[in-house]
């Protein structure tokens, strides 16, 4: 049974920007496994709704379903033991747990502020009217009101001080070589990048050097994701 991945998609069908997604995507050729994307709407609950979620991503990996991007790392090192590991097991899992944590909560809410009005050009026409009403009833302000790209860039720049700080000894921030806490934090910035009007979104070169490295990585993976200013250049806005 073929493995499928459930994946957020915008104005196009090929424009994916789901953080969670593509931490999951980039675990998956991690590991060498190949995987079915299948394009998912952010109302499209019902589709889902066999994973007892209303969000993605959800892997369906013959008849195993894991919903979660953390949990479906964790599960692709259980299952796949004899593959390259993503997250680890004991105290290299309950790191990468810290970090998921840290980047959820002081790097993602920064980038949110860079870029929370292009979102908007980049969700299908379909879905602008709930994501708006939703995301400014958890916001308590309007997304005019919310979006702030200099206060998004101070925040994103003391947030990313620990990244700084690895990256002056080693590539990648597992070492010589990615793995899951790049795949983590890569998440939010590809989806930054993605749905961003501006680029580049990232205004510091060794974080900026670090992501474009792992955009080669997996035959270009990231270097081939359509975004939102491939789509406007071609069709307006």
């Amino acid at each position: 049974m073929a493995r499928i991945l459930y994946d957020l998609y915008g104005r196009d069908e090929q424009l994916r920007f789901s953080p969670y997604c593509w931490r999951v995507r980039m675990a998956l050729a991690h590991k060498g496994l190949d995987v079915e994307l299948k394009p998912w709407r952010f109302q499209q609950k019902d589709a889902i709704a066999f994973a007892n979620t209303d969000k993605v991503p959800v892997l369906c990996d013959g008849d195993q379903v894991v919903a979660d991007s953390f949990s479906i790392m964790g599960y692709l090192d259980d299952a796949y033991p004899d593959t390259p590991s993503v997250l680890g097991s004991g105290a290299s899992y309950q790191r990468a747990l810290l970090f998921s944590h840290y980047v959820d909560r002081q790097v993602s809410p920064a980038l949110l502020r860079i870029v929370a009005l292009d979102l908007l050009t980049a969700i299908h026409p379909d879905d602008r009217d709930y994501f708006r009403a939703t995301r400014e009833a958890r916001f308590g302000c309007t997304l005019e009101e919310f979006h702030s790209p200099e206060q998004g860039q101070t925040l994103l720049h003391k947030a990313l001080a620990p990244v700084r700080a690895v990256l002056r000894t080693s590539p990648f921030l597992d070492g010589e070589t990615p793995g899951g806490a790049d795949y983590l934090l890569f998440g939010s910035i590809m989806w930054a990048n993605v749905v961003s009007l501006q680029a580049p979104v990232i205004e510091e070169a060794m974080i900026d050097d670090w992501f474009r490295r792992l955009c080669a990585f997996y035959d270009g993976m990231g270097n081939h994701a359509l975004t939102v200013r491939d789509l406007v250049d071609k069709q307006g806005a």
